[in-house]
């Protein structure tokens, strides 16, 4: 690999605190005026237990005028909390939402960004699960900030307040029940992001599983697999069921250590508020007013166990998705890569050397191919054929030597660049499930329906597609299932020809197409080569006889080089 492409700067953080402050960054406004809003909404909301005191203190000396006013402030009181708290949702949906958009748009960015084999390695659904998991961990952060642990925070400090102005010792009692619940959270919560990552692990598993089976349902079918694969999933959705019942009953147990703490602290320190009142140190007023305080932050108090769980969990799945997302790209442009510019598509191999997974596959290879050329590439599988295409669209480095076109060399120009000048009609084309128009329009993106159906003309694709109910908007379905082998390889020849690239690579075009769909797929492909440098690969010389030259290739090395009629005899 070269050492100029080995590294890639990774602007988007692995670290689960880094990268929430990535998420936050853009739309920080957002995220400063919620915290304030619900810092005042929640220290409104407290104070107005102070209300209570004040009606009781009124009742007590029988001030019917002062029992009304304060009775009818109190509503209006909550009214403009509840407005308050409103408000901060609104602006807190703001936050949510924009954070939520630009890491997605982040983080699909770069995992397109990954190498061919990164892919080839893991389950698409393992992926979308990931990047899935790693988004909605937002969706439940920033509500837990706002709306728990700001809320209680502040919460917290107006009842202190209230209960130390009453009673010092009460006040003293509960700041260090706060304190221990705290470190008590703390210290569990770890175990928890352990437990809640595992989940998350387990259910991208099952995701991936459950993706490859449905992609793949016709396999499945016709080899009687269906029993199988349930088993499979059975298995995957057992261990998800262990990981979840495992992760709630530790949720449920922080949470009994919560009640515990609370219930202790709680008698010690109503007994000393009633002998303080039993004494005359405090009024009717101030119980009253601590009591409906206490009772109000109880809920929060007990189930901050919870919060901290569901803040443990959503960092234990941003965790998980971020350790694989955002491994460094292996495959990355240099800095300053230039656009490839072809004005005459003539392609050099020069002493490349190659090996995968440690295995070599080329050793000092040259191969030159001139401009216009159309080469034949033949040989057994795992001759070479496969990595050699795979080498000259980059998706691997090469580890010495260089592939030059048109005299730059492929790893110093953008990638981008380089697979806009190469079209590729592999052997089982890959469509999307998207209209006929759309995959055909995918060769050049704003392309005319009168451009598409030219070139559907060309490719012998015309007839077949004006014959369906709904023409070039019919959708074509998972992988163009719903289109036959020939019918498929017509629209990816359209394709191919309205990307109208100088470099063609005919990938087993036509080796799993019946004898009929064939002689129409070549007449097709004598119209793609068209003044075009093409490499034809193919297991068999009898299928390149329209080639000007065919290289055989045998355990990456080139073993007879010549014209057809030359190899054949």
């Amino acid at each position: 690999m070269n050492k100029e492409s080995s590294q890639t700067t990774q602007d988007i953080p692995q670290s689960p605190l880094r990268f929430f402050w990535f998420a936050t960054k853009p739309h920080k406004q957002w995220a400063i005026l919620a915290i304030l809003l619900v810092a005042t909404a929640s220290a409104a909301s407290q104070g107005t237990n102070y209300f209570l005191k004040l009606i009781v203190d009124a009742v007590e000396v029988n001030n019917y005028e002062v029992v009304l006013y304060y009775a009818l402030a109190y509503p209006v009181a909550v009214f403009i909390v509840q407005v308050l708290f409103r408000i901060s949702g609104m602006v807190g949906r703001n936050w949510v939402i924009y954070s939520k958009r630009y890491v997605q748009d982040e983080l699909t960015k770069y995992a397109i960004g990954h190498s061919h084999t990164y892919f080839s390695n893991r389950l698409a659904g393992s992926i979308m699960s990931k990047v899935t998991n790693v988004v909605s961990s937002i969706d439940t952060l920033i509500p837990d900030i706002l709306w728990t642990y700001i809320s209680s925070f502040v919460a917290f400090l107006v009842t202190f307040y209230f209960i130390a102005q009453a009673d010092l010792l009460a006040g003293g009692i509960f700041i260090i029940l706060i304190i221990v619940l705290f470190f008590l959270n703390r210290r569990l919560a770890p175990k928890k992001a352990v437990y809640s990552k595992s989940t998350a692990e387990a259910s991208t598993v099952l995701s991936g599983r459950l993706i490859d089976v449905f992609s793949n349902i016709q396999a499945v079918r016709q080899f009687s697999q269906v029993g199988n694969e349930y088993q499979q999933i059975t298995v995957a959705t057992e261990n998800l069921q262990n990981e979840r019942l495992r992760n709630w009953g530790y949720t449920e147990f922080m949470l009994f250590l919560n009640s515990v703490v609370l219930f202790l602290f709680s008698f010690v320190m109503f007994w000393l508020l009633v002998q303080s009142w039993q004494e005359g140190n405090i009024g009717t007023g101030d119980f009253v007013l601590i009591i409906s305080l206490y009772a109000q932050i109880t809920g929060v108090l007990i189930f901050i166990g919870r919060a901290f769980n569901s803040t443990a969990q959503a960092v234990g799945e941003m965790r998980e998705g971020l350790e694989d997302l955002m491994q460094p790209h292996e495959i990355v442009d240099i800095t300053d890569a230039e656009n490839l510019t072809v004005t005459e598509a003539h392609i050099q191999w020069n002493n490349v050397a190659f090996s995968f997974d440690e295995k070599p596959v080329f050793t000092d290879f040259a191969l030159d191919i001139p401009a216009g050329q159309r080469l034949g590439l033949v040989g057994q599988s795992g001759a070479g054929k496969t990595t050699f295409v795979s080498l000259l669209l980059r998706q691997h480095d090469i580890l010495t030597g260089s592939i030059c076109i048109g005299g730059q060399d492929i790893s110093k120009v953008t990638q981008d660049s380089l697979r806009a000048n190469i079209a590729v009609v592999p052997q089982e084309p890959a469509l999307f499930h998207r209209s006929i128009r759309e995959n055909i329009e995918y060769g050049k993106p704003g392309a005319t329906l009168e451009e598409i159906i030219s070139v559907a003309k060309k490719a012998q694709a015309h007839d077949f597609i004006s014959q369906l109910p709904e023409g070039y908007e019919t959708l074509v379905g998972e992988r163009g299932i719903k289109l036959s082998g020939g019918q498929k390889q017509r629209v990816a020849i359209a394709r191919a020809m309205l990307k109208d690239a100088p470099i063609l690579v005919l990938d087993e075009a036509t080796s799993a197409l019946d004898s009929e769909s064939e002689v129409v797929i070549q007449k097709a492909l004598e119209a793609l080569m068209e003044g075009r440098t093409v490499i034809a690969i193919a297991h068999r010389l009898s299928t390149l006889r329209k080639m000007d030259r065919i290289v055989v290739l045998d355990q990456g090395k080139i073993v007879e080089d010549g014209g057809h009629d030359q190899l054949s005899e």
